[in-house]
């Protein structure tokens, strides 16, 4: 039974060696050069201005949500279009009603101002 699995074991000893390896090449041969603007800290492009403890507008965190929300149902959208055939209409109203629901939660957050920037 053990003998099934020492292949793994090997490929997983040398994955983790070469691993290693290149992390270890890459200490010892990459330049290291440091300047100002290489040790100074990087914000999205431009020069950090405030305390990095500051506080973000929660609007942020809500476009954020609603993104990763849409994101995953597209994910879940494709596959049931696949086997909508298959599902028949039980699949189908299943996700009428995830649908539903997500958008009555996109309504409250329209409804509530979340989506308006000032």
């Amino acid at each position: 039974m053990l003998e099934n699995y020492l292949p793994i074991l090997i490929f997983l000893a040398i994955g983790v060696v070469m691993a290693g390896i290149m992390i270890g090449l890459g200490m010892v041969l990459a330049p290291r050069r440091p300047d100002s603007e290489k040790l100074s800290p990087y914000e999205c492009g431009f020069e950090a201005f405030e305390d990095s403890r500051m506080k973000f507008d929660v609007r942020y965190y809500l476009v954020a949500i609603l993104f990763i929300i849409f994101d995953l149902e597209i994910a879940f959208l494709f596959p049931w279009a696949v086997v909508l055939e298959e599902i028949g209409w039980f699949g189908f109203t299943a996700m009428m009603v995830f649908l539903g629901i997500l958008v009555v939660g996109f309504a409250y957050e329209w409804k509530k101002g979340a989506l308006e920037w000032e």
